[in-house]
């Protein structure tokens, strides 16, 4: 699964084969969350309050650039690391 970004001990992935709709994974110690690209809400799983708020301003921020690698991973399976948040 590639890592896609990390920040404040929060790791982002992209599974190249997934299904619709567009998302990532977000994953903070034991927690894991689904995190829809368009929307920036959480579609299964579960963070802490103060990391899910990282997560979805992140995504917000990112959301040009999670699209593009939805797409490139759709077509031929590369994922471009996005810059974290600092």
């Amino acid at each position: 699964m590639p890592l896609v970004s990390e920040f404040f001990g929060i790791k982002i992935y992209m599974y190249w084969s997934e299904h619709f709709p567009e998302h990532f994974h977000a994953e903070y110690g034991s927690f894991k969350a689904l995190v829809s690209i368009k929307d920036a809400v959480v579609l299964k799983g579960a963070l802490p309050g103060k990391q899910l708020k990282l997560v979805l301003a992140w995504c917000e921020i990112h959301q040009d650039e999670l699209l593009q690698n939805w797409i490139s991973a759709q077509k031929n399976g590369n994922i471009q690391r996005i810059e974290p948040l600092r």
